[in-house]
């Protein structure tokens, strides 16, 4: 009975001391792992490039940066629409056509862009152009055909220039890439000749900025608003004849000026070429002659 109590015991602590290994493996395994596994530093700044001069920098600095290659903004662009109108009319009284049309534009809140009059008594016209809000470019060109007692010519047209404007944005971003990238150059020059240089390129691409921002606006401003030409003509009343008798007699100077040059023309053809006339002349002379004198040497049957 002793001998299995004592055998009891000892395999009691056998596992006793199993048991124990396991978890102090365990643990240790744990610490190992948490030592081996520490947080990651922050990556360190990576440094501007150096500034080197080269041929079409100012076009390929923006590349320098991740910022300026990653592309052109993916976000949805409204179409960009450029919508333009003309259109030819007869009416009664021009100068009063013309206020009306600046009035229309007015109510539209548009603008007028350019007028002017000719007063020619013998064909009077009259031009106008002015803009108006894109969606307002219909109902304008209904209320100008209310004005006209006939209309002679009408022509409406319409450019999507959506691609162009998008391209012109991507490319203002790149440059403003540009520019922060050569700011950043600058404050790293520590001599006058890599200062210089970099100051020259930063003028060129400033100076591409503002052109291209000078195309966007003008983009924004031609879609948002649209241009209408109206050119104005003076009607005839019905029954009016067109007949005058100084319009006759302007018509028989002219005629008789006409046949005045036709005849002046004329004769200097012939006295620019009266030598040829003058030897064509002696050989057809001389040549009669001598057949005549043959003919009357010649004896009689």
């Amino acid at each position: 009975m002793n001998r299995i109590i004592k055998l009891t015991l000892l395999l009691a602590l056998v596992a006793v001391l199993v048991v124990s290994a396991a978890c102090s493996s365990k643990t240790e395994s744990q610490d190992q792992i948490t030592w081996t596994t520490p947080s990651a530093p922050a990556p360190a700044a990576v440094p501007a490039p150096p500034f080197r001069q080269s041929k079409g920098m100012s076009d390929n600095a923006a590349y320098y940066s991740g910022e300026a290659t990653g592309g052109a903004d993916n976000s949805a662009t409204d179409r960009k629409i450029v919508r333009t109108g003309s259109i030819t009319m007869e009416v009664n009284d021009i100068g009063k056509s013309q206020a009306d049309i600046a009035e229309i534009a007015a109510r539209y809140q548009g603008y007028v862009v350019s007028s002017n009059l000719n007063a020619d008594k013998d064909q009077p016209r009259g031009f106008i152009s002015f803009r108006v809000p894109a969606d307002k470019f219909n109902d304008a060109l209904a209320k100008l055909r209310e004005l006209a007692v006939k209309i002679t010519y009408e022509n409406t047209n319409s450019q999507d220039v959506t691609e162009q404007y998008t391209d012109l944005k991507a490319q203002l971003s790149n440059y403003q890439a540009t520019e922060s990238q050569y700011l950043e150059l600058m404050k790293k020059a520590d001599n006058v000749k890599d200062m210089l240089e970099v100051e020259r390129e930063l003028s060129n691409v400033r100076g591409n900025i503002e052109r291209t921002q000078g195309r966007i606006q003008y983009l924004d401003r031609t879609s948002d608003t649209s241009l209408i030409e109206v050119t104005l003509n003076k009607s005839k009343p019905i029954g009016e004849s067109s007949w005058e008798i100084s319009g006759v007699f302007k018509g028989a100077v002219d005629g008789l000026i006409e046949f005045g040059k036709v005849l002046v023309s004329v004769l200097i053809w012939v006295l620019v070429f009266s030598p040829v006339w003058i030897i064509v002349l002696v050989i057809i002379f001389l040549v009669r002659r001598r057949n005549k004198a043959k003919r009357n040497a010649a004896p009689s049957k």
